[in-house]
């Protein structure tokens, strides 16, 4: 088995759809993060664009979907000392320089982010 390593991801914050908020509230995917994350997520994502994104062929955490949604996959994350997670949805069109942290507060506001504030997250893989 290989040890974990932490990978510093460096991006830009910028503004969603609104889909993370939907699906952090979704009964099926919110019982699967606090079981597999362990912790109740805020309803929403901070949504961080990247230079490159080094996770899109890591192994993560699965977040097994019902019927007629995508699956995605998850990775434990800090953004500053605090524990999140990256949640990078399955879907075909998703662009791959996006993730999307999801934590147990809103982000923006602990942070006090705005769109195109530079942000760094520290992800566990492996």
């Amino acid at each position: 088995m290989n040890p974990s390593k932490m990978l510093s991801l460096k991006g830009k914050v910028f503004s969603g759809t609104g889909e993370g908020a939907k699906f952090t509230e979704l009964p099926w995917a919110k019982q699967q993060i606090i079981e597999k994350i362990g912790f109740i997520p805020y309803p929403g994502t901070l949504n961080i664009k990247l230079t490159k994104n080094p996770l899109k062929n890591a192994k993560g955490i699965e977040i097994s979907p019902v019927k007629d949604f995508c699956r995605s996959k998850c990775f434990y994350a800090y953004l500053d000392n605090l524990k999140c997670a990256i949640v990078i949805p399955e879907v075909e069109d998703y662009p791959e320089n996006v993730i999307e942290v999801i934590a147990p507060v809103n982000l923006r506001e602990k942070f006090k982010l705005k769109d195109g504030d530079l942000v760094e997250v520290n992800v566990i893989v492996g």
